[in-house]
């Protein structure tokens, strides 16, 4: 494994502040083939320093991590653990990452207030946007089939980065703001964090993490609805993963993963489960490969100079 140690910048600080209080190269993955979870890796080491948030997993099995120290994008593949940096970042905060087929890292940029999309095969810039300044911190992505959508921990709206034809990436002119409302009002601390898409497709789905609240937001309107779960609160609750009806929510400081079956719609759901493992050390967000989840241990609260920072496999 290639080591790298990562600088603690006083960005990454203010960031680790915010989060407390609220062509990846061919020998990384060959062309995806499922497998037992003895095929894979149970922990993926990252770089000493690296402050890992985000995660997301391509269809060959190769893992990208953002780093909040200095937004370096790392590639692992799931199945042997090996990986290096594929992107140097800009010195400021990779939170959130969603991959699309056509290979392209979309990358929420934290108190930056903008996005990046990075080529996955050659570690090239495609494309970056600003959102805002100021008072924002742009947490998480998710990629649809006609749009990226960012959340902001900091501000009631999300941020659509709408795609053309072929997936096309627009110009900062066509980029959309659309305010929250309905159930979701702004609290102090972290807001708007993880982001995903209803099962049937119609709905985003937003976890405000200051009042443990899932809500189900109309991407037309912003009208958003809180999700009835019979009154279970989802505390801590950080990224999410949608496969089929079942919604994983990351419950970061209690080092927890919550299951919730949730109606097509998303406008309901019930708590079934909760999955957990040793090796979690405040996990962060969450990715799928055959048949298991891999989680980022952002290890809030150690001190980040030097640290070692990991990723673990748990079964589905």
């Amino acid at each position: 494994m290639k080591t790298r140690t990562a600088a603690v910048s006083s960005t990454s600080i203010a960031v680790l502040a915010l989060l407390a209080a609220g062509t990846a190269p061919s020998a990384l993955a060959a062309p995806g083939t499922t497998g037992s979870p003895g095929a894979f890796e149970e922990t993926i080491a990252l770089p000493d320093g690296f402050q890992p948030e985000g995660i997301a997993i391509d269809a060959r099995g190769t893992a990208y991590f953002g780093s909040l120290a200095d937004g370096d994008i790392y590639a692992a593949d799931v199945r042997s653990g090996d990986g290096e940096v594929i992107a140097q970042g800009p010195g400021t905060s990779s939170v959130g990452l969603d991959v699309d087929q056509r290979g392209r890292l979309f990358v929420a940029g934290g108190p930056a207030g903008d996005a990046r999309v990075i080529d996955t095969q050659t570690g090239e810039l495609l494309a970056s946007y600003q959102f805002a300044t100021g008072a924002t911190f742009v947490n998480d992505v998710v990629v649809t089939g006609d749009a990226a959508w960012f959340t902001d921990s900091q501000q009631a709206r999300l941020y659509k980065v709408p795609l053309g034809p072929a997936g096309a990436l627009p110009s900062q002119d066509e980029v959309e703001t659309l305010p929250l409302s309905g159930d979701f009002v702004l609290q102090p601390g972290f807001n708007a964090n993880g982001i995903e898409v209803t099962p049937d497709g119609k709905g985003l789905l937003v976890i405000q993490s200051a009042t443990a609240t899932l809500f189900r937001v109309d991407p037309s309107t912003g009208v958003a609805t809180a999700v009835d779960l019979g009154g279970v609160p989802l505390t801590n609750g950080d990224g999410l993963l949608v496969e089929g009806r079942t919604l994983y929510v990351v419950q970061n400081r209690l080092n927890l993963v919550g299951v919730v079956e949730l109606a097509a719609d998303g406008f309901s759901g019930e708590y079934v489960d909760q999955l957990t493992d040793p090796s979690f050390d405040v996990p962060t967000t969450i990715a799928s490969y055959a048949n298991s989840l891999y989680l980022p241990n952002a290890r809030f609260g150690t001190p980040p100079a030097g640290a070692e920072y990991s990723a673990n496999r748990i079964d589905r």
